[in-house]
């Protein structure tokens, strides 16, 4: 039997300050999220509300979802025959004792050398629409990799250990009626 859990989506404004970590800006944009749906809610929130995000980070240089086509081209070409970190953040808000959680999860996904016909292959997919770095690690992005070191489930955007615990630690009410 899975969690009873509705998907709300949450549009926020995903600009962050300059000078933080990976693990600090999808933080924030995962906590932005809840706060989101709590305003959208307007004072009626459920005790349990999730938001995530995820990044990408190569050398020090944040990759969030791109603007268009060639955005994607410029990612992909910088991301290819290396190894970067990809960071996904979960907040949960604990209605029931009012507090937030956030916890992150870091994975290292290594790209395979790409030609240039690959890269035009995978574009013309679409899949790298709304996604960070431009690719689908769970669709055929899993084509581009070579290797993962960490949580898969972090990789796809929701790292399921990490939200496992802490569920249980936030006392979340398993099989409650």
């Amino acid at each position: 039997m899975g969690l009873p859990f509705n998907i709300v989506p949450a549009q926020i404004d995903e600009t962050y300050g300059t000078g933080l970590t990976p693990q600090e800006i999808t933080g924030e944009l995962a906590a932005r999220k809840v706060n989101r749906i709590i305003e959208m809610l307007q004072g009626r929130a459920p005790p349990w509300i999730c938001g995530a995000d995820t990044v990408i980070s190569l050398s020090g240089e944040i990759f969030g979802k791109p603007e268009n086509r060639e955005h994607a081209r410029s990612m992909l070409n910088k991301l290819q025959g290396t190894v970067h970190e990809v960071v996904s953040s979960i907040a949960l808000y604990n209605g029931r004792d009012k507090i937030m959680d956030c916890r992150s999860a870091v994975s290292m996904v290594t790209v395979a050398s790409l030609t240039e016909n690959e890269i035009e292959w995978y574009l013309n997919t679409g899949e790298w629409q709304g996604v960070a770095g431009s690719y689908r690690i769970q669709g055929l992005g899993s084509c581009l990799v070579s290797g993962i070191s960490g949580s898969y489930s972090g990789i796809v955007g929701l790292p399921i250990r990490e939200f496992y615990v802490m569920l249980q630690e936030n006392r979340y009410p398993y099989g409650a009626a």
